[in-house]
């Protein structure tokens, strides 16, 4: 599903905190946000969800534009941070909301979650906790969890790797780059984490003060990686 970017600028009074003329991600690819604290990654991804108005400009998702139609919504999956949890709700309950949500049979549900049992470690269902009793890692995880259940055509994720301990870590790199690689879902990540981003994206974007400054082709001979680290080195 093709994701398309056309004189997209947002702007808080006086402030100019993005602003990006034009941009394509194309259907299929892997696509890592980097960028030091502020760069607007973040911004643009709330852009992408329809979470905040932009002040000029639009994005569109297969097509139609994510502030004017609602059909993108049912083939986008996405966790930006824990408000999108509902904190008085269960595990079990939050997944079978987003199963009724987006029409997914309970029998189908059990199925989707089944490759997520190792992430969750028996920690998360059949707790009897409510979702404001875990801990943030437990958090991220449900929350990532929740936004791959539906097998979306496009995956929208916020730092992922926030919170998690390096097994975790890995384990979740795995299950975005499988999900892209098996269900060619477009796929947008930010990370501060050079190397995960390195090791999974097709593409990655450097953003600074709200612009792409680099659209680097990650092509697995370690270039793009060398890039970022001389331009972050360079701001040390």
């Amino acid at each position: 599903m093709e994701i398309k970017i056309e004189n997209l600028v947002k702007q808080y009074g006086p402030n100019t905190v993005l602003d990006i003329p034009s941009l394509t991600i194309s259907g299929g690819e892997l696509v890592g946000l980097v960028g030091n604290n502020g760069a607007g990654k973040t911004t643009l991804m709330r852009l992408m969800l329809d979470l905040i108005e932009a002040t000029e400009g639009h994005v569109e998702s297969g097509g139609c534009r994510v502030d004017l139609e609602e059909q993108w919504k049912q083939y986008t999956g996405s966790f930006i941070d824990g408000r999108f949890l509902i904190d008085f709700l269960t595990p079990e309950e939050y997944f079978r909301f987003i199963a009724r949500t987006y029409g997914m049979p309970s029998e189908l549900l059990e199925e989707r979650l089944a490759p997520f049992e190792s992430l969750m470690d028996q920690e998360i269902l059949g707790t009897r906790k409510y979702l404001r009793q875990f801990s943030e890692g437990n958090r991220q995880k449900i929350g990532i969890i929740g936004a791959m259940i539906i097998h979306p055509k496009v995956l929208i994720l916020d730092e992922p790797f926030n919170y998690l301990d390096p097994s975790s870590q890995i384990h979740v790199a795995r299950l975005i780059k499988q999900m892209n690689e098996q269900m060619g879902t477009t796929t947008i990540i930010s990370s501060h984490n050079l190397s995960f981003v390195s090791e999974i994206s097709s593409r990655i974007l450097l953003l600074e003060k709200g612009q792409v400054i680099k659209d680097l082709a990650n092509d697995g001979e370690g270039h793009a990686i060398q890039e970022l680290e001389a331009y972050f080195d360079a701001r040390s």
